[in-house]
Parts: C-alpha cells; sequence; structure tokens
C-alpha cells in the first residue's frame, strides 16, 4: 500500500485535475514554439541557479571571500532568509505530499523535496527578488534582470515538468510572505557582525571578552 496515498476531498480532487489540464495544454503550446531539446541546457541552469544548497554555499563562501563588515548585514540576512524559506517550503511539502507531474532526476532532492507543491525554486526567486528589491535595494538598472530571472525560473519549473501552475503560483507567495516577514526580522549590522565573528572566531574591535 502506497503509505503517500492521501484521502483528498472531491473539491480538492476537481481543482488539482483542472490544474493538471491547464498546466499540460500551457506546456504543449509552449513547446510548439519553443525547442525544448535545445533550451533544455538553459532550464537546468536557472534550475541550479536558484538550488538553495547552492545559495547557502555562495553565501557562506563570499563571508570569508569578501570579508567585508559592510556586507555582512546582508549576507547573514540574505543566509537567514534562504534558510527560513527552506524549512518553511520542506514543511509544505511534507504536509501537501502532491506529487511531481514527472520524475524528478535531481540527485540533490531529497525527503520533502520529492513532492510538488509548493515551488521552493519560486518562493526562493521571489524571496531573492523581495531582498534586492525592498531590503537591500539594487541599483534601478540591475531590477530588471532580477525580475526576468524570477519570471524565468517560474516559466522552467514548468516546462521542466517540475511542478503544476498552482505550485508555481504557491510559491511565488509564500516567497513574498517570506520577504515581509525577512523585513520584520531585519537584523541590524552590529548584530550581523557579532554572528559573523561568533561564527569565525574573530574577536570584534571594542567588544569585551572574558579571560
Amino acid at each position: 500500500m502506497d503509505q503517500d496515498k492521501r484521502n483528498v476531498s472531491p473539491l480538492l480532487r476537481h481543482i488539482l485535475d483542472i490544474d493538471k489540464k491547464i498546466t499540460e495544454n500551457l506546456v504543449k503550446h509552449i513547446e510548439k514554439f519553443m525547442p525544448m531539446r535545445q533550451l533544455q541546457i538553459h532550464y537546468k541552469a536557472l534550475e541550479i541557479s536558484c538550488h538553495g544548497l547552492i545559495w547557502i554555499t555562495l553565501t557562506l563562501a563570499l563571508v570569508w571571500i569578501l570579508d567585508n563588515r559592510n556586507l555582512y548585514q546582508v549576507q547573514v540576512n540574505l543566509l537567514i532568509g534562504i534558510l527560513l524559506d527552506i524549512v518553511v517550503i520542506g514543511v509544505l511539502k511534507a504536509l501537501t505530499r502532491r506529487r511531481r507531474p514527472a520524475i524528478n532526476d535531481d540527485p540533490l532532492a531529497v525527503g520533502p523535496d520529492k513532492y510538488s507543491f509548493p515551488s521552493g525554486h519560486a518562493s526562493r526567486a521571489m524571496l531573492v527578488f523581495y531582498f534586492f528589491y525592498y531590503l537591500w535595494p539594487l541599483p534601478a538598472f540591475c531590477q530588471p534582470s532580477v525580475l526576468a530571472w524570477v519570471v524565468a525560473i517560474s516559466l522552467s519549473r514548468l516546462l521542466m515538468k517540475r511542478h503544476y501552475i498552482l505550485d508555481v503560483a504557491a510559491g511565488l507567495v509564500v516567497g513574498y510572505a517570506e520577504g515581509i516577514l525577512m523585513s520584520i526580522l531585519y537584523l541590524e549590522p552590529e548584530t550581523c557582525r557579532y554572528l559573523i565573528s561568533w561564527i569565525t572566531d574573530e574577536k570584534i574591535d571594542g567588544a569585551e571578552y572574558d579571560v
């Protein structure tokens, strides 16, 4: 017996069936105008560019490589936001357990990431956009590129048959809500510098330490 099989209300089942049919029809129509095989490498690149482990690794690496105290605030808060997103999406996927449209061949997909609702890539992309638009604004000329990346990530999840439309839409909403939450939790520069010094075991100038 499949332990992942759950009883779903007729209304919810009807909504999910409609979502599935609309998604399949949309993907079929887009594939008529976009050579899927030739663009597959771009979809995979987009998938990697928004992977949670990649963002965590790069953020931590930049803390050590740049070693710039003026950047500690954005680095620490961004890392907290990414970790928050991973936890929230993991919990939601574990609760909903909606199966993906196709088999997920991502070697890093384990546990709740086997499931489809909501899209973690969509939520993470929206969170990053919110972060760099409201919390730590990038120059105006950079904003369209980040927004285009969010749109590309969202469409690629459908075209790679990783998610249905409702999964992506829910992911975008969750990511925006996470951005609002991060605006409330946003840590001050001194707190971020203290956290970095605690992690790296470096002393802060002017601070008192027990001897």
